[in-house]
């Protein structure tokens, strides 16, 4: 019998065939299928698993019910979570078997998703070019340089990945200063303890920049389990290549658009979508006359990169490029021009030929940093300026996008202000925060052609906010179909906060099944702050005093006595001092297992609503894990700290949604 964090698995067959984390990823799913119409049959699942990965992406309806028919003949069968599991496995292999490893939605890298079961297997030449790319970015750090170059024939990477310092590292290549290094534990050698910290900062802080991580969990990366970390690396690549592609970092692309309205579809696109447009926009000028729509089989032959290299860089051009029939040697051509631009290769000739998605993607995205051949337009400043959003507006967009992403839902959103408006993504949403409340039989699943649909899922969303208590006076669900930024926003604010307010009444042993509201955390704060001999104290959560971060660093060291190295810290008087101090608490919080979205920013200007998510965060790590007294001998000597708190990666509701229904 295999026991995964309290889910009991008692087939033998089942216990190596999942991580940790998608045991309970898939418990949840399993509970809230079971939930709509009070049991799970065999003849519900075909329509059912449309929702999960792999198997709902690339097997129709028809296809599942088929291959489930002929597995088990009784369509009235009640379904166990051990039969679910066995089914989603054999519909997986399925699944794989007939996409074939090199389709895009199954490579193992820049998936929306880390990893999937069953796919364990990894692309050699993808980890050699991320290899290199480490190699490259990080050759200078003082931690790492003992440690680089990395050889890519060999297992280094996995093997330099288990203390977590690289991928702490890489992550503020991607996005600079996400994780404060003050917060990484950098020894000769770590402890368990302080590994498992240093891989608990980098998951809460890869999902703070956009990774999924709902299938990787910290034991996962301590282990080196090949395909998970190479899944995360690949996803953070994947971010710092294309971080550029959008109109407030390269306002250029406007040079893509004509007028304002197909400036807001720019504005909404995915940067992949936005890297082939801007390529196609140059390809436009040349004498190929097909569209690219892909990084694989539409770059393959190499004639696209021939012409687009020709246009961006013509001084290198070389006509025996086009003029050779060969795709592998037109490859090695093409690739001979990119070099002499200065371009890294992110992939090989037969990388190219046999169209790898993820390493055609990187190649064209750092083709884009280098020299993207567009020109700003001064008599355009101004429509951009107009349609960009304020500052506030944008930062809380970030925060409800990273936070509805990293709760694994089947939609991955990459602007919140379009992609929530077909209903779907927030009737997702609210079943991961209340498992069982959305009624799917009577949801429109996309993509919605009727715009009535649209609004009868936008219907059940309003209608779900009342039942949950929000404030949504004169809000209808039109409202959000047409993209109405300010209501979206309200909704989604009062969406999260019922999310924690939740997280922490199911503690029931701490709150004995009472409603928490925002005074009770905030009386919390202040109780466990005093406890702790200080005299800090707040009135509210806009108390201007926050500013300075010393009474979370404060919070923090009173939960986790250990967490907070005072030697680090600043008085917080100066504007400078307040932002390092800032940082430091976002990286201690996400240290410890606080699965939180704000920025330094909200902190020391005292936003109220990220505030209050911050301190519910570690009140609910806290209630979740009673630190007990640390007994420790010489960290440098691998001893290992003896504790009862084990840093967790998720608190989302999905995840404590399996615990409650064990």
């Amino acid at each position: 019998m295999s026991t995964h964090w309290g889910i009991v698995v008692s087939d033998p067959s089942l216990q190596n065939q999942f991580t940790q984390v998608e045991l309970r990823s898939l418990k949840s799913q399993f509970i809230s299928m079971r939930r709509e119409s009070g049991k799970l049959i065999i003849g519900d699942l075909a329509s059912k698993m449309s929702r999960l990965k792999v198997v709902g992406e690339n097997l129709s309806e028809e296809e599942r019910d088929s291959y489930i028919n002929d597995l088990h003949k009784n369509s009235d069968e009640e379904v166990d979570f051990e039969l679910f599991l066995k089914v989603y496995l054999k519909l997986q292999t399925f699944a794989s078997s007939r996409t074939g490893k090199n389709n895009a939605k199954n490579s193992s890298a820049f998936l929306k998703v880390a990893t999937t079961t069953l796919l364990h297997t990894i692309s050699e030449s993808e980890k050699a070019s991320y290899v290199t790319h480490i190699n490259n970015y990080l050759a200078e750090d003082d931690f790492l340089k003992k440690y680089l170059p990395l050889d890519p024939s060999t297992n280094d990477l996995f093997e330099i990945a288990k203390d977590g310092v690289l991928l702490c590292k890489l992550i503020n290549v991607a996005v600079p200063t996400t994780i404060d290094e003050r917060a990484i534990n950098k020894k000769r050698l770590l402890n368990p303890w302080e590994r498992n910290e240093n891989h608990t900062l980098c998951l809460n802080s890869a999902k703070a920049i956009g990774c999924t991580v709902v299938n990787i969990g910290t034991q996962d990366l301590i282990e080196g389990r090949r395909h998970l970390v190479l899944g995360l690396i690949s996803q953070i690549i994947k971010i710092q290549l294309l971080a550029n592609l959008n109109l407030k970092k390269t306002p250029q692309l406007l040079e893509l658009v004509g007028d304002s309205q197909d400036m807001e579809e720019l504005m909404s696109l995915p940067p992949e979508k936005i890297l082939l447009r801007w390529m196609n926009f140059h390809l436009k000028k040349t004498e190929y006359k097909k569209i690219v729509t892909n990084f694989s089989s539409d770059v393959k032959d190499a004639e696209a990169y021939a012409h687009l290299l020709n246009v961006l860089a013509p001084e290198y051009t070389n006509p025996s490029t086009l003029a050779v029939k060969n795709p592998f040697e037109r490859a090695k051509l093409v690739l001979e021009h990119a070099e002499k631009m200065g371009c890294k290769r992110y992939l090989t000739a037969r990388d190219m030929v046999e169209g790898s998605p993820n390493l055609n993607l990187a190649f064209v995205a750092h083709i884009f940093q280098i020299r993207n051949g567009l020109s700003a337009l001064a008599k355009q400043n101004s429509l951009l300026e107009s349609l960009l959003d304020d500052t506030q507006d944008s930062r809380e967009e970030r925060v409800f996008r990273l936070w509805i992403n990293s709760l694994g839902n089947s939609t991955y959103i990459n602007n919140v202000f379009e992609d929530v408006r077909n209903g779907w993504v927030l009737l997702e949403t609210l079943d991961k925060v209340s498992p069982g409340i959305v009624n799917w039989k009577i949801a429109n699943k996309p993509p919605i052609k009727m715009p009535f649909k649209k609004v009868e899922n936008c219907n059940q969303v309003v209608k779900i906010g009342k039942q949950l208590k929000f404030s949504l006076v004169n809000i209808a669900g039109n409202d959000i179909v047409q993209g109405y930024k300010k209501l979206i926003l309200a909704y989604l604010w009062q969406l999260m906060r019922c999310n924690i307010l939740q997280l922490l009444k199911n503690l029931r042993f701490h709150s004995h099944g009472k409603e928490i509201i925002d005074a009770d955390i905030l009386q919390w704060a202040n109780t466990k702050v005093r406890c702790s001999g200080s005299q800090s104290h707040i009135y509210s959560f806009k108390d201007k005093s926050i500013s300075d971060g010393i009474f979370f660093l404060e919070l923090l060291s009173s939960v986790q006595p250990r967490a907070v190295n005072w030697g680090l810290i600043t008085k917080g008087v100066t504007e400078e001092e307040k932002m390092m101090n800032a940082t430091y608490i976002i990286s201690i919080a996400r240290k410890l297992g606080c699965s939180i979205f704000l920025l330094p920013e909200d902190i020391t200007e005292v936003n109220q609503k990220m505030i209050l998510t911050l301190t519910a965060s570690i009140m609910y790590w806290f209630l979740k894990h009673p630190v007990v007294e640390e007994r420790s001998s010489d960290s440098e000597n691998g001893s290992q700290v003896e504790t009862t708190s084990n840093s967790t990666v998720d608190d989302s509701a999905s995840d404590f949604s399996v615990e409650e229904n064990m």
